[in-house]
């Protein structure tokens, strides 16, 4: 148990130390735009408007994603089964239990929205739902629980924000590129062209640092989710069929797979590359390596 404590406080560690790189890369793309351009007003519109943007995201993300999913909710007269193995795993996690939604697909998987534990949400698929026995949707649900607790649901929707600002600030600079009259003075011509690299380097950025955040939090709501159960193999075995389903799931987007708890898409090899999600052998090795002895 120490061994997967230790692993999780690294996690944290390194995911927050990412989220920082993000802020200060914000602040240092916009600056250098601002300089390009000899217009101080670019700085403070950048960090503005990611600070906004965050702030919006933050209250309004669980209701977006569940839009986007086409998610209904579970009420404890209609599907009592559910609705109690989310409560007793709350119990034994000391969380509120969330609302539970149900997506209409056949796919085999699972997400974790909201804010913070007292605003958390879970959506199971209702393929998911169909083809696991009860202890493989056990945890899978101790996995989604694990990122509420964690608050995984914030940290993910700030990256998402944080990222995609990054890559329209990147695309506006380049199309402004095109409306700057050959007229222009030079003021500043070293810095445009460190500012037409940035634009072509940092969306790229982002988006790595984005997929090293995703999968480090994956490994940390696995190990979370197996201590709640207290049975690894449990989720093991869950994402062993979750990962041999073929069928992708239709909702899901370039912006919400990473919430999902395997990725949505059953992508290709070379899609393998960009995925948000860390290659499931290493998760299911991890997992049937823990220790809970002690």
């Amino acid at each position: 148990m120490a061994t997967a404590y230790s692993h999780s406080n690294k996690n944290i560690g390194l995911t927050w130390a990412y989220l920082g790189i993000f802020f200060v890369a914000v602040i240092g793309i916009g600056y250098v735009f601002a300089q390009a351009y000899g217009n101080s007003g670019i700085l403070y519109a950048a960090v503005g408007f990611s600070v906004l943007t965050s702030f919006a995201s933050y209250w309004w993300s669980d209701k977006i994603v569940l839009s986007m999913a086409h998610a209904t909710p579970v009420e404890r007269e209609t599907n009592l089964d559910i609705y109690n193995l989310v409560e007793n795993l709350c119990i034994t996690a000391g969380l509120p239990v969330p609302r539970i939604y149900i997506a209409e697909d056949a796919s085999l998987n699972a997400f974790a929205t909201g804010r913070d534990p007292e605003h958390g949400v879970i959506c199971l698929t209702t393929g998911i739902l169909a083809r696991l026995n009860r202890i493989e949707l056990e945890g899978v649900i101790a996995h989604e629980l694990s990122h509420i607790k964690n608050r995984d649901t914030l940290v993910s929707t700030v990256v998402v924000i944080l990222a995609g600002f990054i890559s329209i600030l990147a695309d506006m600079f380049q199309h402004s590129l095109l409306f700057r009259g050959r007229d222009n003075d030079n003021r500043g011509g070293g810095l445009v062209l460190v500012g037409i690299v940035l634009s072509i380097l940092a969306p790229l950025a982002a988006l790595l640092i984005r997929m090293a955040i995703s999968r480090r939090r994956e490994f940390l709501a696995d190990a979370s989710g197996a201590l709640l159960t207290r049975y690894p193999e449990g989720l093991a075995s869950a994402l062993e069929k979750i990962s041999a389903d073929p069928k992708p799931l239709d909702t899901a987007s370039g912006a919400t797979a990473h919430l999902y708890i395997s990725n949505p898409f059953k992508a290709g090899a070379v899609m393998k590359l960009f995925m948000t999600h860390p290659p499931v052998e290493e998760r299911l090795k991890a997992l049937r390596e823990m220790d809970l002895s002690r």
